[in-house]
């Protein structure tokens, strides 16, 4: 069963409202095991109120950022987790293309349009 990467500030969380409900009604609706990804250092992990999620969380703490590849490879590492065991989806068009250069199946979430049915889409083509 794949893992599901989320991403965290602009997606999961929307910053000053805190965790968006939706989204995490639509995650919840998936067995799968669920990690959020950040590159939040200890200061932004208590900003953003990512010290109390409902899902693992991992970062780096923008050592690298998400927009280097090995971010998705150390992480990967972290998890004992292949490329193809996980689906992604992040805010961030070149933190997107950087997952997909070491083979992370991933979406491009705008945060404006908040699409939940084109996010659904994405994970159900992809588990």
């Amino acid at each position: 069963m794949k893992t599901i990467l989320v991403d965290a500030v602009d997606a999961f969380v929307i910053e000053g409202q805190g965790i968006f409900k939706a989204m995490h009604e639509l995650l919840e609706t998936y067995p799968n095991r669920k990690i959020i990804l950040t590159g939040a250092n200890k200061e932004q992990m208590v900003e953003f109120g990512l010290n109390d999620m409902p899902y693992e969380v991992f970062s780096l703490a923008h050592n690298p950022e998400k927009t280097d590849p090995s971010y998705y490879q150390k992480m990967l590492e972290h998890f004992n987790l292949k490329a193809s065991d996980v689906i992604y989806f992040e805010h961030n068009l070149e933190a997107v293309k950087s997952a997909q250069s070491v083979g992370i199946t991933s979406y491009h979430y705008d945060p404006k349009k908040k699409d939940l049915i084109a996010l659904k889409q994405f994970i159900d083509q992809n588990l």
